[in-house]
């Protein structure tokens, strides 16, 4: 029996199945990633690190529709989204081709005495890559792609759901010419990772998923001291504050809180709303969210797919039902149809129910009423996470103070979705630790060796 499978969530068909790796399979794969940084991650100049990553990069463009309807099936993400997510893993993987030298650069250093210093950069070795469902090739070219530049060699192992998308991502960098080893991968089994993780030849694991994966995952890595990067879960703030376009600001909030289907890590989740725009930000807000076309994520109208399986809808459809049963108010929305599941409001929410302190992973946004900048800051730190957040005001001071107050690794103000390969992403508190993407991304899985010259 294998738990990868691709199950279309708008059906519950099962398309296809595939096998777990065989612990021999598994020591194979350890054994060729190793061989492959030996040979060539560290003998290999950054141009030609380059040079592979850019075909890469060309070929998740070459195949885009291919790409594209293998996610919409896996998880049901809607197509024009799905498009969009292969084109971002392709300027994500060309980003890391174009910034080689500052990525694999020395850093000279100004020391007291005579002669030189500089930090070299150099790979560690072989990584393991626990990749999420939510964003099948994005997720997996933020890791992939810096430390390929690095010269490290990659163990992937995607999400059960996602084995599809996961072969079509090891047959590009295969076809780019990345040597046997490099990247591979790996249907691995939760026991066989913690082996791989214990492995003497891995070097580390970053992990993309919920806080429980992420503490399961940094604990078998602690025991063996190997380094870890945890991208967990979020429930990001949306704080408006003041704004010369109501309407604009409620499309922003829309879009922030119904990206793919709501199953964003870094999606806004908490509407923090100032007294006297609360009533008219909520009447717009909750039109809106209603109108949100549901249906057939192949369709071009189709706003929100199906959740990413059914037991995904029917967590959504518990928590939400716990969290009226406390004593919040259902706006709209709220009826699960199979996996699919409406745009959802909720009020009313307050700090001894359930629901203030959880992620909802889906399309259902929670809008809270504040008196004060200073109540506002409270509420948005007033959770267990801290990954992003988005600021909305007219008051360029403002902006400046109730950023430097947020708890999160990441402050939008007066913009939603502008996420580039050059911006670090990542988070504080339960959200994790490292970043991803942008040149920090590079610093996480490197040896800042010191070289001091007399």
């Amino acid at each position: 029996m294998s738990d990868y499978a691709v199950v279309n969530p708008a059906t519950g068909e099962t398309l296809a199945t595939y096998p777990t790796a065989t612990d021999a399979e598994v020591e194979a794969a350890i054994a060729a990633a190793d061989a492959a940084y030996r040979s060539w991650g560290r003998a290999s100049s950054p141009a030609e690190r380059a040079d592979l990553l850019r075909k890469v990069a060309q070929l998740h463009r070459e195949r885009r529709d291919e790409l594209s309807a293998i996610i919409v099936r896996e998880m049901g993400k809607p197509l024009a989204a799905a498009e969009g997510e292969v084109d971002f893993a392709a300027d994500i993987t060309e980003y890391y081709a174009d910034h080689i030298d500052k990525i694999t650069g020395d850093v000279p250093l100004e020391i007291e005495g005579d002669g030189t210093a500089v930090i070299r950069k150099a790979p560690l070795g072989v990584l393991l890559g626990i990749m999420p469902w939510n964003f099948p090739y994005y997720q997996v070219a933020r890791f992939a792609a810096p430390n390929l530049a690095l010269g490290n060699t990659i163990l992937l192992k995607h999400a059960p759901q996602c084995p599809e998308s996961a072969a079509a991502i090891a047959k590009m960098y295969a076809d780019a010419g990345f040597p046997p080893g490099a990247y591979a991968d790996v249907r691995l089994t939760n026991e066989q990772a913690a082996t791989v993780i214990a492995d003497r030849r891995v070097q580390g694991v970053s992990v993309t998923g919920s806080e429980r994966a992420g503490a399961a995952v940094a604990e078998i890595a602690g025991r063996h001291l190997k380094k870890v990067a945890l991208e967990l879960g979020g429930s990001d703030p949306f704080i408006l504050l003041s704004t010369d376009d109501l309407d604009g600001a409620v499309s922003s909030a829309v879009e922030a809180r119904l990206d793919n289907t709501g199953q964003s890590c870094n999606a806004a989740k908490r509407f923090i709303v100032i007294d006297d725009l609360y009533d008219a930000f909520l009447e717009k807000f909750t039109a809106a969210m209603s109108a949100a076309t549901v249906g057939d994520p192949f369709a071009e109208d189709t706003v929100l797919g199906p959740l990413s399986s059914l037991a995904a809808a029917e967590r959504l459809e518990e928590q939400v039902d716990r969290a009226v049963a406390q004593g919040a108010t259902l706006v709209t929305g709220g009826k699960r149809d199979g996996a699919f599941y409406p745009g959802t409001v909720l009020t009313g929410v307050t700090s001894d129910m359930d629901a203030y302190l959880e992620e909802f992973f889906g399309p259902v946004g929670v809008v809270y009423r504040v008196a004060s900048e200073a109540e506002a800051v409270e509420v948005a730190n007033g959770t267990s996470f801290g990954l992003g957040s988005y600021v909305f005001t007219t008051d360029a001071e403002q902006a400046e103070r109730v950023a430097d107050q947020i708890e999160a690794g990441m402050v939008y103000v007066n913009v939603v979705l502008a996420d580039e390969p050059a911006l670090p992403f990542g988070g504080v508190k339960r959200s994790g630790t490292g970043r991803e993407m942008g040149l920090l991304a590079a610093d996480e899985f490197v040896n800042k060796k010191l070289i001091r010259v007399a």
